[in-house]
């Protein structure tokens, strides 16, 4: 195994069942922290985070016969990890009888006493800027703001047009900077 990543090389090791388990090892080594950030950004805590990362390496070990190569292996990712996101959060909306402003206040508790959060005040300032998005617009931001994706790659993971991107982007950017100046 070499310690550099060359995703046609992981592919190729994928489509022989004898190195299928190696290619897959490389691809949980190369993409698990970016993945685990993608999705805490989403779900706020660190146990959610970790359970769902499995969950997205388990929905891809399961289903990589099927992954075609059409798209790179990351965007493939994302779309499962930001998959089961949705879900997750679906899942909690659901099963929460409060009120959307209590289960945002409840979110920003748990973020506040998370003790995997490192964040200054500012990084904590745009966080709570973060959960005021809908889910869209937050996934948009984090991916362009903490990942910097390309919304041509942001595209055939939402299966949305580059314009609707941008400007959902921009929309989030506009109530963000709203929230940390009415939070000044």
């Amino acid at each position: 195994m070499t310690s550099s990543y060359n995703e046609r090389e992981v592919l190729a090791l994928l489509l022989d069942e004898s190195t299928q388990k190696q290619g897959f090892e490389m691809i949980v080594a190369r993409y698990s922290e970016q993945l685990y950030w993608q999705i805490r950004r989403m779900v706020l805590s660190h146990e959610d985070a970790n359970d769902l990362l499995q969950n997205t390496f388990i929905k891809a070990w399961i289903n990589i016969d099927y992954f075609r190569a059409e798209a790179k292996l990351s965007t493939w990712l994302y779309r499962i990890a930001l998959n089961e996101c949705l879900t997750f959060l679906n899942k909690r909306q659901a099963l929460s009888t409060v009120s959307l402003d209590d289960a945002e206040a409840d979110a920003l508790r748990k973020l506040e006493s998370d003790p995997y959060f490192s964040g200054d005040k500012a990084e904590m300032t745009l966080q709570k800027a973060l959960l005021t998005l809908p889910e869209k617009q937050r996934m948009v931001f984090n991916l362009k703001y903490y990942q910097e994706m390309k919304y041509e790659e942001m595209s055939e993971i939402f299966g949305t047009s580059v314009g609707a991107l941008k400007a959902s982007y921009h929309h989030a950017v506009k109530k963000i900077e709203r929230f940390i100046s009415e939070a000044d």
